[in-house]
């Protein structure tokens, strides 16, 4: 990929990869500024609802307009390629932050409270992140926290559809969990019905 383009993106580099899709550093070449691809994984491309999800996170996200919430520009289709263009943030993961030794107490409150105000954006508008945790929180050169990677959020509006259809698919397979164990809370993992004390709970664990 790198050297490529996607439509008007020139692939500069690779900077993350998760379960759904790989990260990429591009230059919009119409604009002149740089973001951050997601596209699917190779494995992935061919799976409906790792699709489904793709288009689901960019819905929610455009919805939201937060200095601590990750921006989405666009989403699209090129030459079988799905991706999603978003703000390029120049940082590094909460996760690899913490591999550089404890956070001073001050440090470890305000990136919590930035993860705070973002979550409570979110929550207003009525979407839980289901998948909070330090990999999912960028710290900008600038020393302030993002929150990204709403892949597997979840509106909280109410449906129509029985209890047993409207749960969350936590466990949309047999042996399968969605989300990340450590983080979560005691409802999600036991694929009952959640709303945004779940974010908090998993906010409290990072924390």
């Amino acid at each position: 990929m790198i050297g490529s383009r996607i439509t008007h993106y020139e692939v500069l580099e690779k900077i993350g990869q998760g379960g759904m899709g790989v990260v990429y550093k591009c230059r919009d070449t119409i604009l002149g500024r740089l973001v951050a691809l997601k596209v699917l994984s190779p494995d992935a491309v061919n799976t409906p609802d790792r699709r489904r999800r793709l288009i689901q996170e960019a819905r929610t996200v455009s919805k939201l307009n937060h200095p601590n919430i990750v921006t989405i520009y666009e989403v699209g289709e090129a030459d079988g390629v799905d991706f999603i263009a978003m703000e390029y943030v120049d940082g590094s993961a909460l996760d690899t932050v913490l591999h550089g030794g404890p956070l001073s107490v001050e440090r470890a409150v305000r990136y919590g409270s930035e993860a705070a105000r973002a979550l409570g954006a979110a929550h207003q508008a009525g979407i839980v992140h289901r998948d909070v945790k330090p990999g999912n929180i960028l710290i900008t050169r600038d020393d302030r926290a993002k929150v990204l990677d709403f892949g597997l959020a979840k509106l909280t509006e109410a449906s129509p559809r029985p209890e047993a259809e409207t749960r969350t698919d936590v466990a949309s397979q047999a042996g399968t969990v969605v989300g990340t164990i450590a983080y979560m809370s005691p409802e999600q993992a036991e694929g009952k019905a959640i709303d945004h004390r779940s974010d908090i709970f998993s906010l409290g664990v990072v924390l």
